[in-house]
């Protein structure tokens, strides 16, 4: 399994105070999370979304709650190092708050995707990957040539972003496909989130891009 460590960082720009402030929410929801006990279920049944419930317009809180729960601590680690090693970059380019709402509107898009796709789901889906699929979709127009070091078993090494990001969004349609021609999301991941949220980014990427001009030369 090829697992990113790090990137090339921009040189200059905004702070990533967001980026790190996401990572601790999650971080500190999943404890929280861990103390519930016989309650957890309650508490998921009510802040992670249902796609059946969403697309009857019911628990549309779901859509942003969700996004900051976690099922196991794969899952969170797994997330938070995409967005450790992803995240900081977008943030110091787009700026703070820019950033922020980028962040929530693609992982609410992200939901939303799942949800139609898959509207007769009664199936809790929860987790950060649709919002962070956002951020790699900026990443990959945003800097394409970025090199990734990615970790293999014990070996770390680097690739260009856009051939890992490349692979990364392969894979996810692929996967998504397999759901789709099974009519059913399964393997308890929800694979066109991730690929609604990346598609929502790389849309984005491409207008931050054109219109920030001044943010051009920190573009690798």
């Amino acid at each position: 399994m090829f697992f990113p460590i790090g990137d090339e960082n921009v040189k200059g720009g905004h702070k990533p105070y967001f980026s790190y402030l996401l990572i601790a929410i999650n971080v500190a929801l999943f404890f929280y999370e861990l103390q519930l006990g016989e309650r957890l279920a309650s508490f998921l049944e009510h802040f992670a979304f249902m796609p059946y419930e969403v697309v009857r317009l019911q628990d549309i809180h779901a859509l942003f709650t969700s996004m900051f729960l976690h099922g196991s601590w794969m899952h969170l680690i797994g997330n938070m190092m995409f967005l450790w090693v992803f995240a900081d970059n977008i943030e110091a380019v787009l700026g703070n708050f820019r950033f922020l709402g980028f962040y929530l509107l693609g992982g609410i898009v992200a939901g939303l995707t799942q949800a139609i796709l898959f509207a007769d789901s009664m199936t809790l889906t929860l987790g950060a990957s649709g919002a962070i699929a956002a951020v790699l979709g900026a990443y990959l127009i945003m800097f394409p040539a970025s090199k990734i070091r990615v970790l293999f078993i014990v070996f770390p090494f680097n690739v260009p972003a856009i051939l890992f990001l490349g692979l990364w969004i392969v894979q996810q349609l692929m996967s998504g496909y397999g759901a789709l021609s099974a009519s059913a999301d399964t393997g308890g991941v929800a694979w066109w989130a991730h690929i609604g949220g990346f598609v929502f980014g790389f849309i984005a990427g491409i207008y931050y891009r054109i219109t920030l001009k001044t943010a051009q030369e920190h573009y690798v």
